[in-house]
């Protein structure tokens, strides 16, 4: 079982990390996979999704990441500790520092699989004023059958614990509105992270959106975009056909 959930975040962050996707370039981005209830996979800290290797996916354990997230006086070299301790093999190189968001969104149920990228279109608008509408609203049946209702919207944190809390605070909230785990959470300034039960919905999340960014930045040209209703959104996203369609595709 743990060779082949390696082999299929090998593969995640290889799609990814593909650069003319402008989804990541370099270091950028990382990928994780749960392992079970107590440890997880995550991409080493500035390895190359692209050209991920074995040897560059730390094993941790959830519980001492999980722990982080109510502490709010770290310095960051006690941080910096927290993630080397967490190391299931001490000798493994150091995990991304973006590995206590991985640890708490792969708690949540039915998520096995977490990607994180600096995705060229998404972070257009990220960067701009439009930045909560697009996370908010939906355009096309498609995108709200694939991606879900509306995204989780995070306000720019630096990277690191507080990122990570600040995308537990707005994760919750979104689910305690919506009823269900999100498949897209969108961070200000900063990227997108997609979530899925397997690497292929994961991938398949963040290629929509992208597209669906593409979309946007070129409808906010012409004088738009035009949304559909939430009515309309949420009719789409649990369509039975679209159901259909997401099992077929594994989303």
């Amino acid at each position: 079982m743990r060779r082949a959930i390696v082999q299929d975040l090998l593969k995640l962050s290889r799609e990814i990390g593909i650069e003319a996707r402008g989804l990541v370039l370099a270091g950028e981005g990382n990928t994780s996979a749960k392992l079970s209830d107590k440890t997880f996979l995550v991409k080493a800290s500035g390895a190359a999704l692209a050209t991920l290797k074995e040897n560059e996916i730390v094993e941790c354990r959830l519980a001492p990441l999980l722990e982080l997230l109510d502490e709010n006086h770290l310095t960051d070299s006690q941080i910096d500790e927290a993630l080397m301790a967490s190391r299931v093999n001490s000798k493994a190189k150091k995990p991304s520092l973006e590995a206590m968001f991985h640890a708490y969104l792969l708690s949540l149920p039915e998520i096995h699989f977490v990607a994180h990228a600096h995705a060229t279109s998404v972070n257009q608008i990220l960067c701009s004023p439009r930045a909560r509408d697009f996370a908010i609203h939906r355009m096309m049946s498609d995108e709200a059958g694939c991606c879900g209702i509306a995204s989780v919207f995070v306000p720019h944190v630096e990277p690191g614990l507080r990122l990570a809390q600040a995308i537990r605070r707005e994760t919750n909230s979104f689910i305690k509105k919506y009823q269900t785990t999100p498949r897209v959470i969108l961070l200000q300034n900063h990227g997108i992270i997609t979530l899925g039960k397997c690497w292929e919905s994961a991938l398949a999340v963040m290629l929509v959106s992208e597209k669906s960014a593409k979309i946007f930045v070129g409808a906010a040209a012409l004088g738009g975009p035009v949304f559909l209703s939430e009515t309309e959104a949420n009719h789409f996203a649990n369509r039975a056909d679209e159901e259909y369609r997401r099992k077929m595709m594994k989303l």
